[in-house]
């Protein structure tokens, strides 16, 4: 009894100690990506590169294992694949080779970091969780909820039921008081309803209920020249 009661205390004390590293780690990692996301993308991907890592920290990923730059290009990396950074045709743009020279590591090292986050997080190219703010207008993941077995897109949706939406944190922001070409309230105007057979009805739940993982490790890869 004795014995369990020590390996306990010790077992608790080791924890607090990792958990300590993690956080110095963590700061060391957004310093990085702070660099990073300044010289070569925007604000918003910082600001969302700086929550990622703190996200990741509390979900207790063992940011104190190997170097600071591989877990800050696993975070931008991830950022990335939400917003598909890969895309020539948007600003910023860059490539996986870019991103993983940037912070000198191998691709493999920032792929697997990557991947290990986003599997953690449960993170799906255009999250709305992690979809850069500029974004958010065409993002329908966003705007998709879930009412009464339907889905519905709220940008089309009455003023009403955007406003109680809006107020249940279900939608980033109103849509509706948004549109200046548009009457601020049309009555007869409906929602836009999407409805799915029923097999596919549960995947398409409201918003993140189950989110698709992108397993390929091969993210930017296809679209590179």
């Amino acid at each position: 009894m004795k014995k369990k009661k020590k390996k306990t205390k010790k077992s608790k004390r080791r924890t607090d100690d990792i958990r300590n590293q993690a956080f110095d780690a963590m700061w060391q990692i957004i310093e990085l990506t702070d660099t990073f996301c300044q010289n070569h993308l925007n604000e918003e991907y910082r600001e969302l590169c700086e929550d990622l890592t703190w996200a990741a920290f509390e979900e207790d990923l063992p940011l104190e294992k190997g170097r600071p730059a591989g877990w800050a290009s696993g975070i931008v990396h991830a950022i990335g694949f939400v917003n598909f950074l890969h895309d020539p045709s948007q600003p910023p743009h860059m490539t996986s080779t870019q991103l993983a020279e940037g912070f000198g590591v191998s691709q493999q090292t920032m792929m697997t970091k990557s991947k290990t986050i986003r599997d953690k997080l449960d993170i799906m190219q255009m999250d709305p969780d992690w979809c850069l703010p500029s974004l958010l207008d065409d993002n329908p993941l966003v705007w998709m909820l879930e009412v009464d077995g339907l889905v519905i897109d709220a940008r089309y949706a009455p003023l009403e039921f955007q406003q109680e939406a809006y107020q249940l944190g279900l939608i980033p922001y109103i849509p509706g008081e948004d549109s200046p070409d548009e009457p601020e309230s049309q009555s007869g105007t409906g929602a836009r309803i999407i409805e799915f057979p029923s097999e596919q009805s549960k995947p398409s739940e409201a918003q993140s209920t189950q989110k698709q993982k992108d397993d390929g490790p091969n993210l930017f890869k296809e679209h590179e020249q």
